[in-house]
């Protein structure tokens, strides 16, 4: 069976809603506040799990991080990788308006503590038949992904935040990119996914593409055995309340299906659907939907979602 490392962030996030996002110079009172766990990393590892993967998280947390250990063993999660370090733990301050829509403050931290000695150590463990799932939430990017395609693992990166460190990571290396709109257009120039994508596979051949689109839905350009398979799905159309993990959800499903070697717009129907249970939901961590869940809610929706599939 195909095992899954996520060398990634924890986070503890603290959520204020909001009547609006606070503006310069202005004190904001917020409705109410919670505390939450969270990080890309950790969301993602979370969902994978969810959506039924052999899982397990490296990582670090800190000073007051120990009940994210907590929220992955709880979600099926193998933390064998998880070290403890003095640093404060890692947080994120999230502001939440009555739309659903977030803006985040992040503090890396614990996140900004991986040791040379503990990529080594984690990566001994997995080869050629392992994924290997990143986001840029954590320091030593460039050494994770140069050591894994060493191993041959399958690498997935989700570059968000998108900043200048990005640059030092070999995208050769990479099998799949998974990026929004706004990511990509940093990497590419455009928001164009068609566009996008053919500049992405001009500089990288063996590099396949997916860009979620918010309410447009997403698309998806898998290179397979020099052809290019290209998947668009909608939207689900549901009332948001939270949308802190979406993304994440998303990641965590689209990932463990094409694990799964199932069709790629298959991979990215439960992935549209869980997605869109979570932001129905309060919170990061928690908002994401286990697998059942997610296959009922499809069911009900007959084959609304079976999207459309090409070959180029």
């Amino acid at each position: 069976m195909c095992r899954i490392l996520n060398f990634g962030s924890m986070n503890l996030d603290y959520v204020y809603q909001v009547d609006h996002f606070v503006k310069p110079g202005e004190t904001l009172s917020a409705a109410s506040q919670t505390v939450n766990a969270g990080g890309k990393g950790l969301n993602q590892s979370c969902a994978l799990a969810r959506a039924g993967a052999t899982v397990f998280h490296a990582g670090c947390f800190g000073t007051g991080g120990e009940p994210l250990l907590e929220i992955l063993r709880d979600a099926g999660v193998d933390t064998s990788f998880v070290l403890r370090t003095g640093e404060f733990q890692g947080n994120a301050i999230i502001q939440v308006e009555p739309s659903g829509e977030n803006c985040i403050l992040l503090f890396g931290g614990s996140n900004q503590c991986i040791t040379e000695g503990q990529i080594a150590s984690a990566l001994a463990a997995f080869g050629k038949d392992d994924w290997l799932v990143l986001q840029n939430e954590i320091n030593g990017l460039p050494q994770i992904v140069d050591k894994a395609s060493e191993r041959g693992m399958t690498i997935v990166l989700n570059p968000s935040p998108y900043n200048s460190k990005l640059g030092e990571v070999d995208f050769g290396k990479i099998s799949w990119l998974l990026v929004n709109e706004v990511e990509t257009e940093q990497i590419t120039g455009t928001a164009d996914p068609d566009t996008a994508w053919e500049r992405i596979h001009e500089k990288y051949p063996d590099l396949s593409l997916l860009i979620t689109l918010g309410d447009q839905g997403s698309v998806a350009f898998q290179e397979k055995n020099d052809n290019v398979e290209t998947a668009r799905l909608p939207a689900e159309n549901v009332k948001a309340l939270d949308t802190t993990a979406a993304g994440d959800t998303y990641t965590g499903y689209f990932v463990a299906a094409l694990t799964e070697q199932r069709p790629l717009a298959e991979c990215m129907r439960l992935a549209t659907m869980a997605a869109a249970i979570s932001v129905t939901r309060a919170g990061a961590a928690p908002s994401i939907p286990r697998r059942q869940e997610v296959k009922a809610a499809l069911a009900e929706k007959g084959n609304l979602f079976e999207g459309r599939a090409e070959h180029e």
